[in-house]
């Protein structure tokens, strides 16, 4: 919730940086979507927004400003021990939390005459101390209070620094305050994330370099997608202009198009094996209802008065699919191309996670066991980077090979 409220308040902050600056450029006429076009300053500050969320969650050393973090230093609280005969008396426990990696000197106790004896531990932050007062204490004696408030086993009492949980067996468990920043093993700061792709870069992972895993990736996505698509489209193209076409292909379009690919994994590894053969397939279904839905949509959106204009100037039937139907679907086969991309993006990095070699959801499933986040992060964000970059490229297609799309 932290983390959507300051993405909600960077939004209205950017959103109105954004208000001032267009003031002096001439606005798109509400309502029409062919004259819209992506704020190059919206896209900016987005990503740019993103980044400050990132560092300020992580404590990077690459954004001025941080929220509060983990505590650290010595905490301290006091308990109260009651022996069986009614007997109390007072101690004191010190912790030391201290950053993850390094391991200080531990803190000392002092030792005294009386039934409770003071106790000291150390600690990481994010994670907890366990003191064991029954083992300083005089026998059979329990904890009965923490800093004057009685305590009972399971429920927490807040002390500085931290909060103390009495455990069923008479122990104390010290947790530190986490703050509001992310553990690095959850999510480490932008700079790791950056080191680990120089490593890696560099050096190779698992034996191959980074640029194999995401060549196979991304030769694996764009062999699906283009079989996916030149299955798909004369299939859509059928089915949007013959009635018995859609009669026989729509109920199976239609069964396996809310099926997720992943649902297919074990079937395409009893069909196909679990090597190329078997991801290609998984692609190329990913794909393919995909692209079938996209033609036939763009085929039934075209204009009847358009096909009739042709029929009337003399255009024969091949004319007619030729110069009318397949330019007006142009726009939605490539929308569908688009949702196709990502689809099968998303659908390689589970497909790379059985019996890959290479690849980069191969990568990322081995960085995972050993609790390497960096590499698990930096994985994500260039599967991202390169989606986007060939959606990009298809964008610029677009533009080029259908002008007219929005324009009627």
């Amino acid at each position: 919730m932290t983390v959507l409220a300051a993405y909600v308040a960077l939004f209205a902050l950017a959103w109105g940086i954004a208000r001032l600056w267009s003031r002096r450029r001439p606005q798109a006429t509400f309502g029409d979507a062919a004259a819209i076009r992506p704020s190059r300053l919206a896209s900016v500050l987005s990503v740019l927004t993103i980044f400050l969320i990132w560092g300020a969650f992580t404590n990077s050393r690459l954004v001025p400003f941080h929220v509060p973090g983990p505590f650290l230093g010595d905490a301290g609280f006091g308990y109260t021990a009651e022996t069986p005969d009614g007997r109390r008396g007072e101690a004191r426990v010190t912790v030391r939390v201290h950053p993850p990696g390094g391991v200080p000197d531990a803190p000392l106790a002092e030792t005294g005459p009386g039934l409770a004896q003071d106790d000291a531990a150390l600690t990481p932050a994010w994670r907890s101390a366990l003191i064991k007062p029954v083992e300083n204490d005089a026998e059979g004696a329990r904890v009965v209070a923490i800093d004057g408030h009685p305590v009972s086993v399971g429920e927490p009492v807040p002390v500085a620094g931290g909060a103390v949980v009495l455990t069923p067996k008479g122990s104390l468990s010290f947790t530190p305050d986490t703050g509001w920043q992310m553990e690095p093993i959850w999510l480490p700061p932008p700079e790791a994330v950056a080191a680990r792709l120089g490593e890696i870069a560099t050096s190779g992972y698992q034996n191959h370099s980074l640029w194999e895993h995401l060549g196979f990736s991304l030769w694996r996505v764009l062999t699906g997608l283009v079989l996916g698509a030149l299955a798909g489209i004369p299939l859509g193209y059928a089915m949007g202009l013959s009635g018995w076409f859609r009669g026989w292909f729509d109920p199976i379009v239609e069964f396996m198009r809310p099926v997720p690919p992943l649902a297919l994994i074990p079937l395409i590894i009893i069909w196909f094996g679990i090597w190329e053969t078997g991801k290609i397939v998984l692609l190329f279904l990913a794909a393919l209802w995909i692209m079938v839905i996209a033609a036939r949509n763009g085929v039934s959106g075209v204009r009847l008065s358009k096909i009739h204009a042709a029929y009337s100037l003399g255009a024969s039937r091949w004319q007619v699919l030729r110069h009318v139907i397949v330019p007006n679907s142009l726009p939605d086969i490539f929308t569908g191309l688009r949702v196709a991309l990502g689809v099968c993006w998303g659908t390689v990095v589970a497909a790379e996670l059985v019996a890959a070699e290479k690849g980069a959801g191969m990568m990322i499933l081995v960085a995972s066991k050993f609790q390497l986040t960096d590499i698990v992060v930096m994985g994500i964000i260039l599967i991202g980077i390169i989606g986007y970059g060939i959606d990009i490229l298809m964008r610029m297609a677009e533009r080029a090979l259908i002008p007219w799309r929005g324009r009627g």
